[in-house]
């Protein structure tokens, strides 16, 4: 009989005999005489949000940096779904259903939430001939609608250029272009940041949903430790480019995430 456990989204059940969705091995990175990687390990589950914690310069932004293809790693092995991939550039983490959303959301504030969404990515008509097609904007923009409404955000004009937009509209069009091309792994770097109450909370109800209604495990880059134990399965602290500890993030072991990430608790061996 095959093992099964329950995840905290949605209490959707995941086959423990299954491999991880996305596995990091003894990944190293060099920038010249600094290692920004040293032998880092990840394991990320299907259905998992998985919380990347570590103070500033602990080697968070080189590893998913690593992960999505904009810096490849000096040594160490990259696998999905159990199989070695070779990620040396942002479109191989998509040919495997990587995508990202930075601080910075990467949107573009002349263009529309339809044009963000599919700035790559454009449907045209007929299909099969995509290079040579014509855009088809009436299809983008009933398939933007609808994953919109899907994720339960609401924006008062759509046809509005994102530059208008609020800091949480505009967090909600980069989560919305990231789900829909991801259909394995999600890392959001910091989404909370800068919102205000409501949009924080608009945020983390989408982090919670998302491995339910669409099967995406999340890696979650945060400082705010109480958004940690709210959505997050397990916590991973890295300090100084290695990984000092994983943790089950709860109200009572918060402070031993704290400890770990200001290194007042020492690295794990083995």
């Amino acid at each position: 009989m095959t093992a099964t456990v329950q995840n905290s989204a949605e209490g959707q059940a995941v086959d423990a005999a299954a491999p991880p969705v996305l596995e990091v091995r003894g990944a190293t990175k060099l920038f010249g005489p600094v290692k920004a990687l040293n032998g880092v390990d990840l394991r990320l589950e299907q259905g998992q949000v998985l919380g990347l914690l570590g103070d500033n310069g602990a080697g968070k932004s080189t590893l998913i940096k690593a992960i999505t293809g904009v810096h490849a790693i000096d040594s160490g092995e990259i696998l999905i779904d159990g199989r070695p991939a070779k990620i040396r550039t942002p479109n191989d983490a998509r040919s495997h259903g990587i995508e990202a959303v930075y601080q910075d959301l990467a949107l573009f504030d002349n263009l529309g939430i339809v044009n963000n969404l599919y700035l790559g990515h454009e449907l045209t008509k007929p299909r099969r001939f995509r290079a040579l097609g014509w855009l088809d904007k009436k299809a983008m923009e009933e398939d933007a609608r609808r994953r919109l409404d899907t994720l339960q955000v609401h924006l008062p004009s759509f046809g509005a250029s994102v530059g208008l937009m609020s800091g949480g509209q505009r967090q909600a069009v980069a989560v919305a272009r990231a789900v829909a091309f991801a259909n394995r792994v999600l890392i959001l770097d910091e989404p909370t940041a800068a919102l205000g109450l409501r949009e924080t909370r608009n945020v983390l109800n989408t982090i919670k949903e998302l491995p339910g209604k669409f099967g995406i495990s999340i890696i979650l880059i945060s400082h705010n430790m109480d958004h940690v134990v709210e959505v997050c399965d397990r916590a991973m602290v890295l300090r100084q480019g290695g990984v000092v500890g994983e943790v089950e993030p709860t109200e009572d072991t918060m402070e031993e995430m704290v400890a770990m990430i200001v290194g007042a608790r020492k690295k794990e061996e083995g």
